[in-house]
């Protein structure tokens, strides 16, 4: 007898992830009010975390053993042609979701006939401070529905500590079927930005639901803490991409260039740090006027041994200026 369709299919993409995975796991399976099933794709783990899916056979989870390493957007991949579920949740094998979670975003988005729904997050980091809410509730509840526009220009890097290319949003999976999405295998950094970007573009209503629902955990040496240039240029590339798959109306547009003009700016940024942690006087000056406005994101912090080894070229750029190292103040995504 054929099973009834699941409200919900977590997709748990899955690398070296024997620490977490039990947690992330059992969170999903936790779910009320709402029916679910748990896909875990491996991506060709070294430890146990086979095992571990393993073990859930028996409480509708899932274990996909990819026969390559692809990275997350190709686990993922596997993971959404597999699932059964009227929703689609990204969960990261290292995050857990609160019991409820499932169960407010589904109803807020289908009482509003939306094919997206994001909530808010819990940012909880390893060196033991204070979980805290990424974003306040009240901003939240005033902002109903997250816009194409706005969720572009809420991606350039260095303006603010979080912006919405954070959020862990749940799909329609009959939309995001109708359309052949993927997530793209292509890149290693800003695939969960660019699939939302292009569920929207393709006409995907987005709400929100204030509450936050999903534990995102900040561990260390994670790419969402270290940027660096290839990073940067995997964005681009992933931005042209996404350009040339779909066409922006003119406020997408401006919200657009404005992304793409800090991604230039910080590219530039990155470069000049470079130069000046190599000594390279004509490097640090040529990319400082090809690209001046790279110079004022050296105001960011940085470790004070990195700014007396490099004091002498300091004077190139103002007596007030700081050698920034990429820290969590860059506006990526875990990876």
């Amino acid at each position: 007898m054929k099973q009834n369709m699941p409200d919900v299919s977590f997709i748990i993409a899955a690398y070296n992830a024997a620490a977490t995975l039990s947690k992330a796991i059992d969170s999903a399976l936790a779910q009320r009010g709402v029916s679910v099933e748990v896909i875990v794709a491996d991506d060709c783990s070294a430890d146990d975390t086979k095992a571990i899916a393993q073990g859930y056979a028996d409480r509708n989870v899932r274990l996909l053993a990819l026969p390559r390493n692809g990275g997350p957007s190709a686990a993922r991949n596997a993971a959404i042609s597999a699932a059964t579920g009227r929703w689609l949740a990204v969960l990261d094998s290292d995050d857990a979701v609160d019991p409820d979670r499932l169960q407010r975003m589904i109803a807020r988005a289908e009482k509003s006939g939306a094919e997206i729904a994001v909530d808010n997050l819990r940012v909880i980091r390893t060196d033991g401070t204070p979980a805290e809410t990424m974003f306040a509730e009240t901003a939240l509840a005033e902002m109903p529905q997250l816009t194409l526009p706005a969720f572009i220009r809420s991606n350039a890097l260095f303006q603010t500590t979080h912006n919405f290319g954070y959020l862990k949003p749940i799909f329609q999976r009959a939309f995001i079927e109708r359309h052949a999405l993927r997530f793209d295998e292509a890149l290693k950094i800003g695939e969960d930005y660019v699939f939302l970007a292009s569920a929207m573009a393709l006409g995907g209503r987005c709400v929100f639901e204030p509450a936050a629902g999903y534990d995102y955990h900040i561990r260390d040496g994670s790419i969402s803490r270290v940027l660096a240039l290839h990073h940067i240029d995997a964005m681009i590339e992933g931005d042209k991409a996404f350009l040339r798959k779909h066409t922006l109306d003119a406020e997408a547009a401006a919200a657009q260039e404005f992304r793409a003009k800090s991604l230039r700016r910080g590219r530039a940024f990155l470069v000049l740090v470079q130069n000046i942690k190599d000594r390279s006087i004509l490097g640090t000056i040529r990319t400082a006027w090809g690209n001046p406005s790279a110079v004022g994101h050296l105001s960011m912090p940085i470790a004070a041994r990195v700014n007396r080894a490099f004091a002498p070229l300091r004077k190139l750029i103002g007596p007030q200026a700081d050698l920034t190292a990429i820290d969590g103040a860059t506006r990526s995504r875990k990876g």
